[in-house]
């Protein structure tokens, strides 16, 4: 079993949530019981209220509108990396296995509903290209609703296998949306061990999936710091069937270990039919865009228990 985290943790009462005495510069004086105040002329009274009123009386700690102006991105982006860092730490998490695929992986049963109702969309407009696109489309869903089952239950497997005596190794961490992210943090949340959820923010409302633990779920604006905490921790990456978005972060991680720019991690791609089918690495060595030996990057697995093999094995997990 992995070795467990350092007895040495912060006390709970260290949380944001703590309370603590309000320090002076906390304290706003009270300004209307002052009475040399009433004496003021008016237009003295009203400059005075003005700067008091004024934004850049604000302390800068407190001040929104201030953090959000453009000049303040440096900022922002170090308050994310800041945050998630601290309060990973103060929750134990000492590492990760990172699951990534597509959002639109759903269990068997909605995946059924949605292709029923492609088809009656289909039946009322058996000529519209879009509609018989969308009959495709659902049967393909459906066919891999078989991957959100099998994600839930290798996360529940790896919970299980390093979630014990208060251990915090290989803590499960998606990206904290719909599907297979929703499939990872559900199968730790089935036997009550902690998962992360990295969120970002996006055009459209998403609100992350209601299986994470509340205290490691996390909101970012930049995805760049959102992938560098996906792979700070990662002791493995495990990539189930998904788009651009699990595209993007597949690469990101092959490309940081073909330079040697992060640990060493097994990236495991489940479900080879699919993987085959949507890349050729095998071309990418061939054509010579990438030494053979890279290809040695790569695991795949078609089992969770294949899955978890090549993790402990990896590792060395008894």
């Amino acid at each position: 079993m992995p070795k467990p985290p350092s007895k040495n943790r912060p006390s709970k009462d260290v949380g944001p949530a703590a309370q603590k005495p309000a320090e002076p510069m906390d304290v706003a004086p009270d300004f209307s019981l002052d009475a040399h105040h009433a004496e003021l002329p008016p237009e003295v009274e009203a400059n005075r209220r003005a700067i008091i009123n004024s934004p850049t009386y604000t302390l800068a700690e407190k001040d929104t509108e201030w953090l959000r102006d453009s000049s303040m991105r440096p900022v922002r982006m170090q308050l994310e990396l800041q945050k998630t860092e601290v309060l990973l730490t103060r929750e134990g998490v000492k590492s990760t296995v990172v699951v990534f695929g597509g959002t639109q992986i759903v269990p068997r049963e909605e995946a059924e509903m949605r292709l029923a109702l492609a088809k009656e969309e289909l039946d009322n407009n058996p000529d519209d290209h879009g509609a018989q696109r969308g009959v495709i489309r659902a049967e393909a869903r459906l066919k891999k609703s078989r991957f959100y089952t099998e994600c839930r239950a290798f996360a529940r497997l790896v919970s299980q296998r390093c979630q014990t005596d208060g251990q915090c190794e290989y803590v499960i961490t998606t990206g904290g949306g719909p599907g297979i992210m929703e499939a990872g943090n559900r199968g730790a949340f089935d036997i009550g061990a902690k998962s992360v959820g990295l969120n970002i923010e996006l055009p459209h409302e998403q609100e992350p999936n209601p299986y994470i633990t509340p205290e490691l779920c996390f909101q970012f604006h930049y995805f760049a710091m959102r992938k560098f905490h996906f792979i700070l921790r990662a002791a493995a990456l495990v990539v189930f069937p998904g788009g651009f978005g699990t595209l993007d972060e597949l690469f990101n991680t092959l490309c940081l270990r073909q330079t040697g720019r992060m640990q060493a991690i097994p990236i495991i791609l489940y479900g080879r039919e699919y993987w085959d089918s949507v890349i050729d690495f095998q071309k990418l060595a061939d054509e010579g865009v990438i030494a053979d030996e890279h290809l040695e990057l790569i695991d795949y697995a078609e089992t969770p228990e294949e899955a978890w093999g090549i993790i402990a094995k990896f590792h060395d997990v008894k």
